[in-house]
């Protein structure tokens, strides 16, 4: 005779997990969102998704094949296991290490007239901003999300430090979370590429892969989850804990329920306490400051929200915009768009990565005001969120330019 499991109480929170996946109907996509101060799930979100129910009752050949034949993939679990280049949401990240490593201050200006280039790292980078953003330090560097001061500080950085740094916040590796079928993702580093590959000759590390790396392109890759996890870290300013998807289980024989404690991580380090406030500082520009790359899709939030946009390059920016002006950019080769956000600054309570495939704009445009809703679910009264549903448009809108990286 078959007996009943044990029940599992879950960290999802039923009006966030609603919202979220209302607000990614209809797209490739996922978001993650995680209380910063215990690991806890909030949302676990991919699209387009299926009933498992179909399962149970059993599934004819016909509906079987639909499903897994469907190109959209219903049945991969893109938080857990899609890997995506993080694109600009890592900068914060890249900022802090090169705080710590010493090789640039908080305050220090740098020049940036819409490309860089440097002896020795190959070909000319572009900005995403052709005619550049003029001299930033490191806040405005995150708020206007400029290539060239993070081209820069990856090339004094070096390959090796970057990787280091960022894989304490627990990019590259499973999270521990409590299901299983993760991937890991990768953060390169010259002891990655000699393993990854078998040939001496692509063993070789150039330093122009570590300039890509250095805004989240190259050959990083992440999961949702991941992103969400790493951003949680931000928020709570290098503490960390495994993200978790039970917190209770009830014996069905006994009727006891035992708790389960969260489980902490060792944390993210940094020498000065002060960097988590530059880093952080530049994340809530991007939302609240006029010159910040989301502004203007996320106005007056009724908290202090931080925030970071990324794109996902499926081609390189030569590409993709050659394509484009030939009208010839298909679906399945745009940019995937990414934002990262969490709230209130002063206090966490939540922290979310969104990523969309092939999104018709970028990160702010497209993303961003996805993650701005999953944060009202979860942070307005009632009241205030009846009121803010009520004046959502019924999709994200689309960037304002052809090439809105970010």
């Amino acid at each position: 005779e078959p007996l009943a499991g044990n029940d599992l109480f879950l960290t999802i929170d039923q009006r966030v997990q609603q919202a979220a996946e209302e607000a990614l109907r209809g797209q490739r996509a996922s978001a993650v969102a995680i209380d910063p101060a215990n690991g806890d799930v909030l949302a676990f979100v991919s699209t387009p998704a299926f009933d498992p129910n179909l399962f149970a009752r059993g599934l004819s050949r016909p509906e079987y094949l639909a499903l897994t034949e469907d190109p959209d993939r219903p049945m991969y679990d893109r938080a857990l296991r899609g890997v995506y280049p993080p694109g600009s949401t890592v900068k914060p990240i890249f900022a802090l290490a090169a705080l710590e490593y010493g090789v640039v201050s908080a305050g220090e200006s740098r020049y940036c007239r819409g490309r860089w280039s440097s002896p020795g790292y190959g070909r000319m980078r572009r900005d995403w901003k052709p005619e550049g953003h003029g001299a930033v330090d490191m806040r405005r560097a995150i708020a206007t999300s400029c290539d060239v001061y993070f081209f820069d500080i990856a090339r004094l950085m070096g390959i090796d430090r970057m990787a280091s740094f960022v894989s304490q916040f627990g990019l590259g590796a499973p999270t521990g979370i409590d299901i299983a079928g993760e991937r890991s993702g990768i953060v390169p580093s010259t002891e990655w590429k000699r393993r990854a590959y078998r040939q001496k000759e692509l063993q070789v590390w150039f330093p122009g892969d570590t300039i890509s790396v250095g805004i989240g392109q190259g050959q990083m890759l992440v999961t949702p989850l991941q992103l969400a996890h790493a951003t949680a870290t931000i928020a709570a300013r290098g503490q960390r804990f495994e993200p978790r998807l039970v917190r209770a289980i009830r014996n069905v024989q006994t009727g006891e329920v035992r708790n389960l404690p969260p489980k902490a991580l060792p944390p993210a380090k940094t020498s000065d306490p002060g960097a988590w406030e530059v880093a952080i500082g530049g994340m809530f520009d991007v939302v609240n400051a006029p010159h910040g790359t989301a502004r203007s899709y996320l106005r007056d939030p009724l908290y202090h929200m931080a925030g970071k946009s990324g794109t996902a390059q499926v081609f390189t920016v030569a590409v993709t915009e050659r394509m484009r002006k030939a009208g010839e950019l298909a679906e399945h080769l745009r940019d995937h768009a990414l934002f990262i956000a969490f709230a209130p600054v002063e206090a966490p309570k939540i922290a979310v990565a969104v990523v969309v495939e092939n999104a018709p704009g970028g990160g702010s445009g497209f993303a961003s005001p996805i993650a701005r809703r999953i944060l009202d679910a979860y942070l307005l009264t009632p009241e205030q969120w009846a009121a803010q549903e009520a004046k959502r448009q019924p999709a994200p809108p689309a960037a304002p330019t052809p090439r809105d990286t970010e």
